[in-house]
């Protein structure tokens, strides 16, 4: 949101926002090195945007330093009043016949960041001037607006029929909806000028919160530089942020051990209360995580069971199976929901749509490999590819299905519209994949031994890791630098076959493997009530592994 302070105060006269006001300005000399007016004129902004204007007024006087010019308040003003000739004049510099008969000159216009579209932002302005006018349900006026104002401004054939269909619109309530438009009275003035304001020199309109912009990248690139960051705390500003190694989980403080075969996969649920785990005895047990405590068993499955999927608000869980089938699960009460049309092969894998009312299971068979299903385990859609379905995920987003298949390929789908936006051929056989939570990054491991980050936009590989999870050993690597920062003995007989950090716990994973156990890694010694469950639900008493 603009501040609409910098719109409304009367500024004294200036050039592209700075000014004397009658006080003498102090030397130009640097702040540490910085530009002492580029400093001010944040500061003034960063007192206003935290409700300090009496202190972002005298700033002003002191030192000399306008925030804005006039021309720059008047143009702001002039948006957020819905003055669109006014606006575009100031913007661009023109003569505009004024309400009194006369005539207003408004100069050469504002400064322009380098390589800016005129035509787009004057396309902005008069498609907002359309829409309100559309809202008025003054349609003469829009429709004029729209054959002699917008359509010498913009080719895209496609965008013009769809504001064309607008003027169609029977209420102003079924306007913006269509046009996801919020109305003039609402926010979209305000993200209007805020697109504008990124289009116009910075020395001129200052881009919206600039320090607190700036206090962020410190942080964030203080965070990249920390080695052993685990804390979801925003860091202070106080000091230089750095994270004690002896508060990362790096020994294993409880050993689960109820699966009678190879355990496959381990995830925590989305508020970390809850951890599930499946394999080879093809069991899945849930996990109270306070006390681990079991508090569900499902045996539903004829034979082990590769995958598992919490549904977004962990009421739910889908299960993939050796037995070519894939069930779904309430989890609140414990019961079978569906079991799924008995597929061709395994059920390799599983994952949720973001609202929760869809799921897509992957299939090993050459049919019915890659399917999406509704929460009556009707089948939605099927993408009737060739290929055969190892792993697959869906982006938090929601955007973009990646599905990898048997050998050397990963698969990217449109999600909404289901179209393949491309292919990765990594030459090399393929073990599983994941997605960051931003949804930015795809993360690829190959049975090499090599673990690939890829941009999901650019295809572009930005970051390599090393490892060998058939040692049984959990690597932990530094994303931002690529940096191995520990390598755990986690699993001493066999493969390490998955990990899941807790997201409401940094300081707490867990980790699954071949040796039929479940280590749960933290920080911190267990309580001793979780140390007596885990006595009581094993049947036997332990005294190892800092109980």
């Amino acid at each position: 949101m603009s501040n609409p302070m910098n719109g409304t105060r009367r500024l004294s006269a200036g050039t592209n926002g700075s000014g004397t006001n009658g006080h003498q300005i102090k030397p130009k000399t640097p702040y540490f090195g910085h530009d002492r007016e580029e400093v001010t004129r944040i500061l003034i902004q960063a007192l206003t945007d935290l409700g300090y204007n009496g202190a972002a007024s005298a700033l002003g006087l002191e030192s000399g330093y306008d925030l804005e010019s006039p021309t720059v308040a008047a143009f702001r003003n002039s948006v957020l009043q819905g003055e669109w000739a006014e606006a575009e004049a100031l913007l661009f510099g023109a003569s505009i016949a004024t309400e009194e008969g006369g005539v207003s000159i408004h100069g050469n216009g504002l400064v322009l960041a380098d390589g800016v579209d005129k035509d787009i932002m004057r396309f902005w302005l008069r498609q907002q001037k359309f829409l309100e006018l559309l809202e008025e349900r003054d349609t003469g006026r829009a429709l004029m607006v729209l054959r002699t104002e917008l359509t010498p401004l913009y080719h895209d054939t496609n965008k013009l029929h769809f504001l064309s269909s607008l003027l169609m619109c029977q209420s102003a309530e079924d306007l913006k909806e269509r046009a996801e438009w919020d109305g003039a009275a609402g926010e979209s003035r305000y993200l209007l000028l805020s697109d504008l304001s990124k289009c116009i020199s910075p020395a001129v309109m200052l881009p919206e919160h600039r320090l607190a912009i700036l206090l962020q990248q410190v942080k964030r690139n203080q965070i990249s530089q920390c080695i052993y960051h685990n804390t979801a705390t925003s860091p202070s500003l106080y000091q230089d942020h750095t994270c004690d190694r002896n508060n990362f989980p790096l020994r294993t403080v409880l050993e689960l051990d109820r699966h009678s075969g190879e355990v496959w996969q381990v995830k925590f649920s989305h508020d970390g209360a809850k951890l599930a785990t499946c394999g080879g005895d093809g069991s899945v047990l849930v996990y109270d995580v306070s006390t681990f405590e079991v508090i569900n068993t499902f045996t539903d499955h004829d034979s082990g069971v590769c995958s598992l999927a919490w549904s977004p608000d962990d009421s739910m869980m889908v299960t993939c199976s050796q037995d070519k089938r894939a069930r779904l699960y309430n989890i609140e009460t414990g019961v079978l929901v569906k079991t799924l049309p008995k597929f061709g092969e395994w059920v390799s894998s599983c994952a949720w749509a973001p609202d929760g009312q869809t799921f897509v299971t992957g299939c090993l068979a050459k049919e019915r490999n890659l399917c999406q299903w509704n929460l009556s385990g009707d089948l939605i859609f099927d993408w009737e590819r060739a290929h055969r379905i190892q792993d697959l995920a869906i982006s938090p987003n929601g955007n973009r299905l990646v599905a990898m298949d048997n050998e050397n390929h990963i698969h990217v789908y449109n999600f909404v519209t289901r179209e393949l936006e491309y292919e990765l051929d990594l030459k090399v056989n393929l073990s599983c994949v994941s997605i960051s939570q931003n949804s930015k990054y795809l993360l690829i491991n190959k049975n090499d031994g090599e673990t690939r980050m890829v941009e999901i936009d650019t295809r572009e590989c930005v970051r390599m890791f090393l490892s060998n999870a058939k040692d049984g050993h959990v690597y932990i690597f530094h994303k931002e630098n690529g940096t191995l920062v520990e390598k755990l003995e986690g699993h001493k007989n066999g493969c390490c076959n998955a990990v899941s950090w807790n997201p409401a716990n940094p300081c707490m994973f867990a980790s699954a493997g071949d040796d039929c156990k479940v280590r749960i890694w933290s920080n911190e010694e267990p309580k001793a009530k979780i140390s007596k469950a885990l006595r009581q639900s094993n049947g036997h008493d332990r005294n190892s592994n800092g109980w």
